[in-house]
């Protein structure tokens, strides 16, 4: 391999490998992507030109998403600049994919580096778990993006076993990453990717003559079996976190106290519904929000457990409130674009099966988690999607480009 080759297989590794373990692992990726491309970029812009029929929409999705936060930047005298960081970085990890069509790096320097990201970040939120007492634990970021992305990871790993199913002594890395993954999740406590879980079982029965081996297959049933195991074990906590949430929907739905984790969510929800019933075109910036959330609870329309939470804990929502329908179809765009381009690569196999469903895996993992958590709230949330998805693009048009030589 050329230098240029190396250097980018070994980003590859180091973006999913320091995503946990490092609270600055992620845009530092971010960055080397970046300035990488301003060296090649001849080189991946001639790439990026040969395959860009494939690629457009989902590069033009992330674009709307720029492009309408800076309309709102410019129209909403209150709206600030910081703004504007989320939705630009994500649009310009459009460099990673256009360093994975120009140099082609080996896919295993991702699989390898989601696979030793979801093991190097287990000890982390396991030490403080068990040897702190943490009820829930988050590494060096909170625990439910750090849930949510450890969960990720493992699907990602899942995913990379396909890859490695010619021998059963390499299954076992895919195996130890999934696995890793998956009880990171669980030692945070968070339920917001349980639903993310049930879609990847749905999935991978949907896309079953990809599996190909007996070894992935017997891996899915361990894997997704072991998870359904920890309710039954009372240390894990799964079981007292189900009756928790259960508990909160009754008390909230009964008139009682929305003081609890479900509670206020719900509550939030509420809040944003009668926000939207008032502004469903265009939407409110957040202070604008803010301010109208604590309109409402004045007039003792809204309990006020909802005036010190930043966001309203559902993408959907968050995006009609904020944005209205635009900012929907900004938040749809870049979930809904990149699905059906993965989908339309597994259909296809060819080599694309692995990049291709851990792809659908990542946008079904970010459209569960937004179900109950703002995911993109987050810097590291938002740039781990977009790098995740470009670079598994790449892979995958790699794959397509080299069967069709």
């Amino acid at each position: 391999m050329g230098p240029a080759q190396v250097w980018i297989g070994f980003l590859l590794f180091l973006f999913p490998f320091l995503s946990l373990i490092t609270l600055i692992g992620v845009s530092l990726s971010s960055f080397l992507f970046l300035l990488t491309a301003l060296f090649l970029f001849r080189d991946g812009r001639a790439a990026l030109a040969r395959h860009w029929l494939d690629a457009r929409w989902v590069v033009f999705a992330f674009l709307f998403n720029f492009a309408f936060a800076l309309l709102c930047y410019l129209v909403r005298p209150e709206a600030s600049l910081a703004n504007l960081e989320k939705p630009s970085r994500m649009f310009i990890a459009v460099s990673a994919l256009m360093l994975v069509l120009a140099a082609r790096p080996p896919r295993r320097a991702l699989w390898w580096g989601v696979i030793g990201g979801a093991a190097a970040a287990l000890p982390l939120v396991g030490y403080q778990r068990i040897m702190l007492n943490i009820e829930r634990p988050g590494g060096l970021i909170n625990a439910i993006t750090f849930g949510d992305l450890s969960l990720c990871l493992g699907l990602v790993a899942l995913a990379a076993a396909i890859d490695f199913r010619h021998s059963a002594r390499q299954a076992l890395w895919p195996a130890l990453g999934a696995v890793a993954g998956f009880a990171g999740s669980v030692m945070t406590g968070t339920r917001g990717g349980w639903l993310a879980l049930a879609l990847a079982v749905v999935l991978f029965a949907r896309h079953a003559q990809l599996l190909r081996s007996w070894r992935v297959r017997a891996l899915l049933i361990a894997s997704f079996a072991l998870i359904a195991s920890t309710y039954f074990i009372p240390a894990s906590g799964v079981r007292a976190r189900v009756g928790q949430g259960i508990d909160d929907v009754r008390a909230w739905f009964g008139g009682g106290s929305a003081f609890t984790n479900v509670g206020i969510r719900l509550e939030l929800w509420k809040g944003a519904s009668m926000l939207i019933a008032e502004r469903p075109l265009f939407g409110l910036d957040q202070a604008s929000m803010k301010a109208e959330l604590e309109r409402y609870v004045a007039q003792g329309r809204l309990d006020p457990v909802v005036l010190p939470m930043e966001h309203l804990h559902n993408d959907a929502l968050q995006a009609i409130a904020t944005g209205g329908v635009p900012g929907l179809l900004a938040w749809l765009g870049i979930l809904a674009a990149p699905f059906v381009f993965f989908s339309r690569h597994a259909r296809t196999g060819m080599g694309q099966s692995a990049p291709a469903l851990a792809g659908m895996l990542v946008v079904l993992s970010y459209f569960s988690f937004g179900m109950t958590e703002v995911i993109f709230w987050s810097v590291k949330g938002s740039l781990f999607y977009a790098l995740m998805v470009f670079l598994l693009m790449g892979l995958c048009l790699n794959a397509k480009e080299k069967i069709g030589k």
